[in-house]
């Protein structure tokens, strides 16, 4: 197949690409190659997005299949004027933030959506109504030849958010230390290796599957997910439950961000935001690796990123003790 992929260099785009060449594809990654280079066999155009001749450079050719992932309007607005008309399959990856509500465990794609943005160029607080327009823009253009992947948390090798790895790379930065977990353990946990989540669109693209799907991890409670961690990671040390309305009084950042608690959210009216169904992707053969070894290896990503480095999301060591003392006074 001949794969055109708008992005390619960061995170998701590289595996997408890595994953293709490995299986025999050929790769042309549109982008302005300043999020690293492109996977070793792969084309690189660049392309700065927001100019007019963006494209004049992409090769005039047909696509078997194209991978969009920008969250600016008019980016994909323009890439679907550019490629629609001569590509086969056209994958768009969405957001779970595309949902008007986040309160109900289990929702589907059935749920109601953000109004979609109006601008073609929006800011990040419009995230979730940008990537509305987006899929709106991308149903108009070349919907029935369209995936569309309403993804979760992605994380795994390649993560440069730091949210997915923290707790094992907490584990294992300084496994004799006391822990502070919130008391918690029931509250839902998702996340998606993006290694199964490029492996199962490009399925879609060989096969010419078309729909809307919501791509999330499977749920485990926190609890749980804590627990694998530390056994990964190598934690022997006390662990130190948090009540969760203390962590809030604290205004301990949550989910994701720096000196955050990720994986974990309790806003009221979140219920649901790490519990979605996912039947329709499961039933159109999106599996996922056990997540043992999605921590191993996220550990492993993040022992080549240095444990001790200043994190993106995640309690700092000094952040943490602070804490833990203030609790236990």
């Amino acid at each position: 197949m001949e794969i055109l992929i708008v992005g390619g260099t960061a995170f998701l785009g590289r595996e997408l690409a890595t994953q293709a060449l490995a299986r025999g594809h050929a790769v042309t990654c549109v982008a302005r190659g300043e999020s690293g280079a492109v996977a070793p066999g792969a084309t690189l155009v660049s392309a700065d997005r927001s100019r007019p001749e963006a494209y004049d450079a992409v090769p005039a050719r047909d696509w078997d299949a194209v991978f969009e992932v920008s969250w600016q309007p008019g980016f994909v607005k323009d890439a679907l004027a550019a490629f629609g008309p001569r590509a086969k399959h056209w994958t768009y990856v969405s957001s779970g933030n595309v949902y008007e509500k986040f309160d109900t465990p289990g929702a589907d794609e059935s749920a109601v959506l953000r109004k979609p943005a109006e601008q073609d160029v929006v800011d990040r607080e419009q995230y979730g109504e940008a990537k509305a327009a987006c899929e709106a823009a991308s149903i108009d253009a070349v919907g029935d030849r369209l995936v569309i992947a309403r993804a979760g948390l992605i994380g795994g090798p390649g993560d440069s958010s730091d949210r997915a790895g923290a707790w094992v790379a907490r584990a294992a930065l300084a496994p004799e230390e006391p822990l502070l977990v919130p008391d918690t353990p029931d509250l839902a946990t998702a996340v998606i290796d993006v290694r199964d989540l490029a492996s199962w669109m490009l399925d879609n693209a060989e096969s010419g599957r078309t729909g809307i799907f919501d791509t999330y991890g499977p749920v485990v409670p926190f609890g749980e997910w804590i627990k694998l961690a530390r056994e990964v990671g190598g934690h022997t040390g006390p662990v130190v439950l948090a009540p969760q309305e203390w962590l809030e009084e604290q205004k301990v950042e949550q989910y994701m961000g720096p000196e955050s608690l990720t994986m974990w959210i309790t806003e009221p009216g979140y219920e649901g935001w790490s519990e979605r169904s996912g039947a329709a992707a499961a039933a159109a053969g999106l599996t996922h690796r056990s997540r043992k070894e999605f921590m191993v290896d996220s550990l492993a990503w993040e022992r080549e990123l240095g444990l001790d480095r200043e994190r993106r999301a995640g309690l700092s060591l000094a952040k943490e003790k602070e804490l833990i003392a203030a609790l236990k006074d």
